[in-house]
Parts: C-alpha cells; sequence; structure tokens
C-alpha cells in the first residue's frame, strides 16, 4: 500500500493513504445520434460514380475480354450457321451480344459480391448510412454501363457476317440495360449467399456458360427439356426480343412482352440481391 508523509508542527508524521482519497464521480455515458440514412436516388448515384471511378480501370481490359469472347463465337458459329434472314442467323447475332452483359453483370459481379463478403469489405458498406438497395442498384449499374459499347461491337458485327440489317440496332438500348439488371441481380446474390469466395467464383462462371450456350444456339433446335431450362434464364428473354427485330416485319407486340419479361425478372433478382445484402451484412 502506497503512502504519503507530510511533517506536522510536533514532529510527528501525519500518514494519508492514497486509498482514503475521494474518487471523483464517472462522467455519465453520452450516447450520439447515428446519422440518418441518406435517401436511395443520392445515395445511388453516390455509389454509382463511386463503382464507376474504380471499374473504369480494373474492367476495362476484362470488357474487352468479353467482347473478343462474343466476336470469336461469331466467327466460329459463321462456319455452321448460313448467313441470311433465318432464325439460327438471328439467335446467334442477338446471343453473341447479349453474352457480353452476360459476363460482366453475372460472373464478374458474382466474384466481386464473393470476393467482398470473404475480406471483410461488406463491413465498409454497412458503416455507411445508405440503404442495401442503393449499394447493389449502384454497383450493378456500373458494372452494366461498360457492356453496352461490347454489345453494339458485337451486333454490328454479327449483321455484317450474317448479312443482317441495321435498322433496329436501337433495340440494345433497352435490351442491355434490362437484361444487365437482371443479370446483375443474379450475379450480386450468388456472391452474396455463397459461403466461400470461390463457390461464388463458381456460380458466376456456370452461370456465364449457361447464358452461352442457351442464348446462342437456336432454342428451335434444342430438346424440349434444354428449352425449359432456358425459359428459366432471364437473359434470353433479351436474346429473343433483339433476334426478333431482324425480320422484315418485326412483332412489336412480341419485343414488347419479352422486354417486359426481362423487366420483371430484373426487379426480382435486385429485390433478391437486396435481401442477400442485408443477410450477408448482419
Amino acid at each position: 500500500m502506497t503512502t504519503l508523509s507530510a511533517p506536522g508542527p510536533d514532529t510527528t508524521e501525519k500518514r494519508v493513504t492514497l486509498l482514503d482519497a475521494p474518487v471523483p464521480a464517472a462522467a455519465p455515458a453520452i450516447s450520439a445520434p447515428l446519422a440518418p440514412q441518406a435517401r436511395l436516388l443520392p445515395a445511388l448515384e453516390a455509389v454509382y460514380r463511386a463503382q464507376l471511378a474504380r471499374a473504369r480501370v480494373s474492367r476495362i481490359p476484362l470488357l474487352f475480354v468479353a467482347t473478343f469472347q462474343s466476336l470469336g463465337i461469331l466467327v466460329m458459329m459463321r462456319g455452321v450457321v448460313d448467313p441470311g434472314d433465318n432464325p439460327s442467323a438471328h439467335a446467334v447475332v442477338a446471343g453473341s451480344s447479349v453474352l457480353v452483359v452476360a459476363f460482366v453483370a453475372l460472373n464478374l459481379l458474382a466474384q466481386y459480391f464473393g470476393r467482398l463478403r470473404a475480406t471483410g469489405g461488406l463491413d465498409h458498406y454497412a458503416t455507411l448510412p445508405v440503404r442495401p438497395a442503393s449499394v447493389v442498384l449502384g454497383t450493378a449499374a456500373a458494372y452494366a454501363s461498360f457492356t453496352l459499347p461490347g454489345a453494339v461491337v458485337t451486333a454490328v458485327a454479327g449483321c455484317w457476317l450474317f448479312a443482317l440489317p441495321l435498322a433496329h440496332l436501337w433495340v440494345l438500348l433497352a435490351v442491355v440495360p434490362l437484361a444487365g439488371a437482371a443479370l446483375s441481380g443474379l450475379g450480386a446474390a450468388c456472391g452474396l449467399l455463397a459461403p466461400r469466395q470461390e463457390i461464388a467464383t463458381l456460380l458466376g462462371q456456370l452461370g456465364m456458360s449457361a447464358a452461352l450456350l442457351l442464348g446462342v444456339l437456336p432454342a428451335g433446335r434444342l430438346p424440349v427439356p434444354i428449352q425449359w431450362l432456358r425459359d428459366l434464364l432471364p437473359s434470353t428473354y433479351g436474346v429473343d426480343a433483339f433476334a426478333r427485330t431482324f425480320t422484315a416485319r418485326p412483332d412489336w407486340a412480341a419485343v414488347t412482352g419479352d422486354l417486359a419479361v426481362c423487366t420483371a425478372v430484373g426487379l426480382a433478382s435486385l429485390t433478391l440481391a437486396t435481401w442477400s445484402y442485408r443477410r450477408a451484412t448482419r
């Protein structure tokens, strides 16, 4: 026990024990209120800009790979599919164009969210006052923004190889974002729900392979059970919508119906991705 000695006037020592000194009362704990969550649209714009700036450097080479891959499939299919106004040529060109979207929105997004979950990167977003929907939608939109140039280049090259008209190429302005939204939601959900990063990568690769086989190959030549599986893949509706525009007289009602299905599936898949994000950040 530590003591202090102070000499008194009568040469006796007065001993004061430190334990006997008064202890100051503890200050009351003050809890600071949390910042309110940002509104959906401003937060979505902020996440979109941040992801777009980050992806410019790292994703452009991968987008080049996706476009080169689709162009290679066009050249390969040119050897087995006759050019001209026929369903097989329509399916090959439309499927190869949408495949660029599948590579980026489904495959890369699954890997990205899988890596974020494995490395703890989701904790950073969880501390920000933004809604889960803003994180998912902003990231998906940033990835999908890089797919339009590659899809257009692939479509132009395919129309040239298979002697198809370019008059209705503007339909890609609707096909790419709608198919991209549906595939981005699925890719994000795969990355967020996968227990390990390797499984997220595997799911992204399998999804892209399904988009390749079921989207590029003509649907009429597939076995009936495979056609049922094709109907479950949301990107095939974007493929069908784009393929219908290559005919001399496009059935715009059918095109609109396919795009409506893409829209509905896109909303459902993005809702699933938002729920997966909430589940992964608990």
